[in-house]
């Protein structure tokens, strides 16, 4: 495991002040035929795929409705119910998953097999389906359940508050993190919030601002592991090329999403480009080592909030550097 020390890079983000791949400011270029053609063929896959999960699922959803009818099912006191999402949400989120995106995971050795650890990722995508991907992988990978902390706008809505709460998603407040990396769980955070996920294709990979350090807080005073995590592959599904900040304002959204394909394409403009997705799980950077008062410590938390930044970042351009394409 790494101790909290800076990582030094030739420029900050940049391996060797070189520049990153997928080089371009402007949205993606597409060949309309191959595209189409792509895809048809994921699109071909992904329901032979849902035809047979299909068949398996069957006994799932019939244990899980015997359970609904008779009451026997538990829920924690922050509203997680672990088999509405093992049974129903994740089964949904498979396809997408592991067809339409094709995610290839790295490094999940890193993630303890028990006991607690804060995960922590760049966010990305203009619609947050990177934290349910993640979810996804690491329960198949290793049958953890995932604790997300999600944005105040989650559960400021009637249908995203139920899902997110039964899901397994939280408030993202240090108070809730402390708990629930007390109890052993399982919590991953995306610091950069909708900075980055709603943050336009020009700057696709470049982290933005990773806030105060809260999360940092969170782990040294419960002395678990920070797992940097970076995921390449969200910020093609939804390529952001403008806002509309007065429309934003108007039906508070922190912004209102244009993309080559959204709104012109109605709901069909919100179904996800294919891209090819890839998740690689860092060094675990430990803090047993630091006194739980240094939680306290304003300039311990900047060192490490800045080398778990530092990581995602440089791995995220070796990570593009690494692929053929955006889509293969």
């Amino acid at each position: 495991m790494a101790d909290a020390e800076i990582i030094q890079l030739g420029s900050r983000g940049q391996p060797g002040g070189g520049s990153r791949s997928d080089a371009g400011s402007g949205p993606p270029t597409f060949d309309p035929g191959s595209l189409l053609g792509d895809l048809a063929a994921v699109a071909a896959q992904a329901l032979d795929s849902l035809r047979s999960q299909a068949v398996d699922q069957v006994a799932d959803l019939a244990a899980f409705a015997r359970s609904r009818l008779s009451g026997d099912y538990a829920v924690d006191e922050f509203g997680f119910d672990p088999e509405f999402t093992t049974k129903i949400f994740l089964p949904i989120l498979r396809p997408l998953v592991q067809d339409w995106f094709r995610v290839e995971v790295r490094g999940i050795e890193n993630i303890p097999a028990s006991g607690p650890a804060l995960l922590v990722a760049n966010h990305a995508g203009t619609l947050p389906l990177d934290g349910m991907v993640l979810q996804t992988v690491i329960y198949d990978e290793i049958a953890r359940s995932v604790r997300m902390l999600g944005a105040d706008l989650i559960f400021k809505t009637p249908f995203s508050h139920d899902l997110a709460r039964k899901t397994g998603t939280t408030l993202a407040c240090q108070e809730d993190a402390e708990r629930l990396l007390a109890a052993d769980h399982l919590v991953a955070v995306f610091p950069e919030g909708f900075k980055g996920l709603g943050k336009p294709y020009a700057d696709r990979y470049q982290l933005q601002r990773f806030g105060r350090g809260g999360f940092v807080s969170a782990a040294v005073r419960a002395q678990v592991p920070i797992i940097p995590v970076s995921i390449v592959g969200s910020e093609e599904i939804y390529p952001l090329v403008s806002t509309v900040p007065a429309l934003a304002r108007v039906m508070g959204l922190p912004y209102f999403p244009v993309t080559p394909l959204f709104p012109w394409l109605g709901v069909l403009g919100l179904i996800p480009l294919p891209s090819k997705w890839i998740i690689e799980f860092g060094d675990a950077i430990t803090t047993d080592q630091l006194s739980p008062g240094a939680a306290d410590d304003p300039m311990i938390l900047f060192n490490i909030t800045d080398q778990v930044r530092e990581t995602i970042q440089h791995t995220l351009y070796a990570l593009l550097m690494q692929r053929r394409s955006a889509f293969n």
